[in-house]
């Protein structure tokens, strides 16, 4: 299927220097979990996210102090977007604005009176900032839990449009639309909603998701069936983990429904039987090390290591390049076309000389 075909028309904003929604390509996020008052820390974790494949960057605010922190940022060189993570404060969403931040997230209903909702309002149109709308399950306004009795995906899908409506009669529409729950079902139900009732950008997550397998799993489940479906905008994963590594989980989602932009290397394997005469568990991990090592993931190709014959040319034959395993030995494949055998022992030396070739 292609996902442009079916993908969910959406509002274009512009954050910083790139659009969401539209036609614009899925993009990722991640959130920094250094203090944000250290500098020189949030400037290492924001330039190791950008060299991960990060597009989008939230930072916590939870002062006016930390707010100055984004223009640090930039005078530092920083160009990848910054959003300021604001709770309940309109003058630090002000303050953020003011400097340097490229988006404001806030809930406007939790701001306060509605002077301060047009003041944020006012300082985002000064300056061309969007607006990011979160609202999770940890957060649903009282009377919303009242009426639904727990935070179901109507309440959640509620809530968002609620707040949306705050900054429509104020006559502001930059706005991004974030709805996140710890159940993965009411995540998807309740973006489902959303893409049914507005044309907002929709940022995807599953939120608490927990640790790097549970979180990864709940996230690809969560993400990729919405994406699938061509809902969602932007998307991050939130592992309890380093940042970092929510950049791999990412790409690998949007790797496996062709919604990368340039892609990078796809690589397929498969999981091995009783007809598996080679070691390839280990040569996968040794393979994706020496990509890594040699800066050939950013290759857009797709491998495959395979572990005999039958899982090799003939399954795997829509791959630009592979292996497939043997008896102490192996087959270089192009495009399902077998190249030559090669000892067990230089499969991978040779995989990767080839890929260097491409």
């Amino acid at each position: 299927m292609n996902y442009n075909s079916v993908r969910r028309k959406s509002k274009k904003i512009k954050v910083g220097g790139l659009y969401i929604g539209g036609d614009a390509p899925i993009s990722i996020q991640s959130m920094t979990n250094t203090d944000t008052h250290d500098v020189a820390a949030t400037y290492a974790q924001i330039s190791a996210l950008e060299a991960a494949g990060c597009d989008i960057v939230r930072l916590a605010v939870p002062d006016i102090e930390a707010a100055r922190t984004f223009g640090e940022l930039k005078r530092m060189g920083v160009k990848i977007p910054l959003v300021a993570d604001i709770h309940f404060d309109y003058k630090i969403a002000i303050a953020a604005a003011r400097s340097g931040a490229d988006k404001i997230r806030i809930n406007p209903g939790n701001i306060g009176e509605k002077s301060k909702v047009r003041a944020v309002v006012d300082v985002c149109s000064e300056y061309g900032l969007p607006i990011r709308i979160g609202v999770n399950s940890g957060s649903l306004e009282k009377h919303l839990l009242e009426k639904y009795g727990a935070p179901t995906a109507e309440a959640l899908a509620e809530s968002a449009l609620y707040h949306a409506n705050i900054l429509s009669e104020l006559d502001f529409h930059d706005i991004a639309l974030s709805v996140k729950a710890s159940d993965v079902r009411i995540m998807i139900e309740a973006n489902r909603i959303l893409a049914e009732r507005t044309e907002y950008p929709l940022h995807l997550g599953v939120t608490e998701a927990g640790a790097r397998l549970s979180a990864a799993v709940k996230s690809s489940v969560g993400i990729g069936s919405l994406l699938a479906l061509g809902i969602g905008d932007t998307v991050r994963v939130s592992l309890t983990d380093d940042p970092v590594e929510e950049m791999r989980v990412a790409r690998e989602i949007l790797k496996s429904l062709d919604l990368t932009d340039g892609g990078g290397m796809n690589i397929v394997s498969c999981p091995t039987c009783g007809r598996t005469r080679i070691s390839l568990i280990s040569l996968l991990r040794d393979f994706e090390m020496r990509a890594e090592r040699e800066g050939l993931l950013s290759k857009n190709i797709k491998v495959a290591l395979m572990g005999c014959a039958v899982n090799g040319p003939g399954e795997a034959r829509e791959a630009d390049i592979g292996i497939a395993g043997g008896a102490g030995e192996g087959l270089l494949f192009k495009k399902g076309e077998i190249v030559r055998k090669i000892p067990e022992g230089s499969l991978i030396d040779e995989l990767i000389e080839e890929i260097k070739k491409m």
